[in-house]
């Protein structure tokens, strides 16, 4: 026969817990046995001691808020590709309005081009990414945390402002120890405004993204900038299009001159010059004549004495003039720049691809000699 007890007779796993420390409480109080333990407890639930563990240090680990981090990286990086690629858009629309030295000819020379650029720059938005918009995020996180504050806008833009100086004043130690020397104060002015101004936008972004993923919101933060970028990137190529498609901005075109134009004073507005007869003589007077020092740098030299000069063709048409002073070694292609009205020869000095150049400019009667000097277009 079975022996049923009563209902009150059989404690529930709690009570016998709840007995359990109290007992453990009371032996501590006289001195016999130390403060109960999680495996005290576990014991009297009849648990393991570590799943006792988990439910008494405190929530789990899926309770725990996602971190945003990924999030803000990658909008980061797509707010910064963005900005340079419709800068680079804009700024390329505006150079064909002005004088250039000639752009890549051809479709899959152009493609090929604009993908090395395209990548390159995302590899740029990843590592400014990393060495200025997340550290700013994480000191504008930590600063607010300090003072009590939420951190807002303004924490950001000031973690960004400091981030950059601090990368101004890096890079600029390293390039005045490699020059020995100090650059213009005005210009690390302008690079560390440049640069604030620039990482602002991927700074805010970043923040959002990291805000809502912490908030458990959906989309994505990378996907919208993406978006919105190209929707403005395309805007801005189909209104350039527009203006130069209609005649509105002609695109720059070189002077077209015959022999005949090339005669004549040639000017740099330092006292030096050269005149080029019709009958293809020449004669310098003080012409600069680069040449290098030995130590790397290009100086010039006084270059005096007759020479002979031609026009240089390709096609039928002038594309510049080849000058010869055989007394001081001057020997030297001059390419064609300017406009039909200031027409200008020049030829490029330093480095290929410094951007350097010794320029002259046409005197023309009546408007005195010219201002055109040694220019660095970079």
């Amino acid at each position: 026969m079975t022996q049923q007890a009563e209902p009150d007779a059989i404690p529930d796993e709690a009570t016998t817990a709840k007995g359990a420390v109290e007992r453990t409480d009371v032996e501590a109080d006289a001195g016999t046995d130390p403060e109960p333990t999680a495996e005290t407890i576990a014991e009297a639930v009849g648990e393991p001691a570590a799943e006792a563990v988990v439910r008494t240090d405190g929530p789990s680990r899926q309770e725990e808020k996602p971190d945003g981090f990924g999030a803000a990286f990658c909008a980061s990086m797509a707010t910064l590709s963005a900005e340079v690629v419709i800068a680079a858009t804009s700024g390329l629309l505006v150079l064909l309005s002005r004088e250039h030295d000639g752009l890549p000819h051809g479709v899959l020379l152009l493609a090929a081009v604009s993908l090395a650029a395209l990548l390159l720059t995302v590899l740029l938005s990843g590592f400014v990414t990393a060495a200025a918009v997340m550290p700013a995020l994480t000191l504008a996180r930590r600063a607010a945390r300090r003072t009590g504050r939420s951190g807002r806008w303004p924490w950001t833009a000031g973690a960004v402002a400091a981030v950059s100086a601090a990368g101004v004043i890096t890079f600029g130690a390293v390039a005045a120890l490699g020059s020995l020397s100090l650059a213009n104060p005005l210009s690390y002015l302008i690079w560390w405004a440049s640069l604030t101004v620039g990482l602002l936008p991927a700074a805010f972004v970043a923040r959002i993204a990291d805000r809502r993923v912490r908030a458990g919101r959906s989309g994505s933060m990378a996907r919208r900038v993406t978006r919105d970028g190209a929707i403005a990137w395309l805007t801005i190529g189909a209104l350039g299009a527009a203006l130069y498609g209609t005649g509105l901005v002609a695109v720059y075109k070189p002077p077209k001159l015959h022999k005949s134009d090339l005669a004549g004073v040639w000017d740099d507005g330092r006292g030096g010059r050269v005149e080029l007869s019709e009958n293809g003589t020449a004669v310098a007077n003080g012409l600069d004549n680069y040449l290098w020092d030995g130590t790397g740098q290009d100086k010039a030299k006084d270059c005096d004495g007759p020479g002979t000069w031609s026009p240089m063709k390709d096609g039928g048409k002038v594309q510049g003039v080849h000058l010869e002073i055989a007394k001081c070694g001057f020997n030297r292609n001059w390419s064609v720049a300017g406009t039909a009205k200031e027409p200008r020869i020049f030829y490029g000095v330093g480095k290929p691809g410094s951007g350097k150049r010794y320029e002259l400019k046409k005197v023309v009667k009546g408007k005195g000699v010219s201002k055109a000097k040694v220019r660095a277009d970079k």
